[in-house]
């Protein structure tokens, strides 16, 4: 049976393929699950290259924009807007970006994660670029669909993925460039996304409250993503990935990474302060203290406690992010 993901293999000539790769001498050969049909194993094979669990974040981004913009109610969330808006910026927008950072970080995934698609042999660079094609167009037909300017935004938000991941540029290895670039297009961009969906009048005023807000999260969001390089530290110094893991060692990053957390926050809670809600204000700030509690720990072994952290922590600081939605919100009742 043929799987339209499965990559082509040499027939007869194994040496011969090795000796013009050698590193398939090191890939881990991955056997992948028997299933009862194969188009359940094309399935669960494409939801693996899309990598779900980083739809989460951009998703809620898109949630907190359109609570914010004062005229999303509960009873939208089962509109055609907001799934179409859940469409685009999980399995779409955000699988597009999984996608092509998959493809551009073949040679580091061969190192950190063999099991990936890619270097795990289950799925070939020409299907994958048919893939990130098809992707992007639906993406950025999807975004159109929910407003002209979000068809833009999805396509800056591509255009960012090719700057972390693509050579030469690949801002990823230019130590807070990458985390930056990240950050503002899982949050700022749909954050504005979920706004001008359900503000279509808006203007450059009536978008600086979540501008600003998003800006500061986006502060906050570059501490995440320094933990979340913890985990590939070995694969990024062979590669020559400055991370700041890497640039400055463990300790150091977890250090800066608690005070970018800490400090985005923070001033969150003073521009709340500044639109007369100290009620929302207070609850963000209260929000802060269990993840000031849990750095303690992450400074001292940041390489056990990175994922620990993130599982915890990152439930208060998205929590912070609705609740100065809703300020906002209330800012413009």
């Amino acid at each position: 049976m043929t799987d339209i993901f499965q990559k082509k293999r040499s027939n007869g000539k194994p040496e011969l393929e090795k000796a013009f790769n050698p590193s398939l001498e090191y890939r881990k050969q991955v056997q992948p699950p028997k299933r009862t049909s194969g188009r359940l194993s094309n399935i669960a094979l494409l939801i693996r290259f899309l990598k779900p669990v980083t739809w989460i974040p951009v998703i809620w981004s898109f949630l907190c924009g359109a609570v914010a913009s004062g005229a999303f109610g509960w009873s939208d969330l089962f509109g055609v807007k907001f799934l179409l808006g859940v469409l685009l910026t999980g399995p779409l927008a955000s699988g597009t970006c999984q996608m092509l950072n998959d493809y551009f970080d073949r040679d580091l995934d061969e190192i950190n994660e063999p099991r990936r698609p890619i270097p795990g042999g289950e799925i070939s660079l020409r299907n994958a670029t048919i893939l990130i094609a098809v992707w992007s167009l639906l993406s950025v037909l999807v975004g159109y669909l929910i407003h002209p300017l979000i068809a833009l935004y999805v396509v800056v938000g591509i255009v960012n993925a090719h700057l972390y991941s693509a050579n030469p540029i690949k801002l990823k290895k230019r130590l807070w460039a990458g985390n930056i670039i990240v950050a503002i297009s899982y949050l700022v961009i749909p954050w504005l996304a979920g706004e001008i969906a359900y503000n279509p009048d808006f203007t450059l005023v009536s978008l600086l409250p979540s501008l600003t807000v998003a800006t500061l999260f986006t502060i906050s969001s570059t501490g995440t993503m320094t933990i979340n390089d913890f985990k590939s530290i070995e694969g990024d110094r062979q590669i020559g990935i400055r991370t700041l893991p890497v640039a400055y060692g463990e300790k150091n990053a977890a250090v800066i990474a608690a005070v970018l957390i800490n400090l985005g926050q923070l001033m969150a809670v003073v521009y709340v302060l500044m639109l007369n809600q100290p009620f929302y204000a207070l609850i963000v700030a209260f929000l802060i203290i269990p993840q000031f509690m849990l750095q303690f720990g992450l400074v001292r072994s940041p390489r056990t406690m990175d994922v620990r952290y993130n599982a915890i922590a990152q439930n208060f600081l998205v929590a912070g992010m609705l609740v100065c939605a809703l300020a906002i919100q209330n800012f413009r009742l």
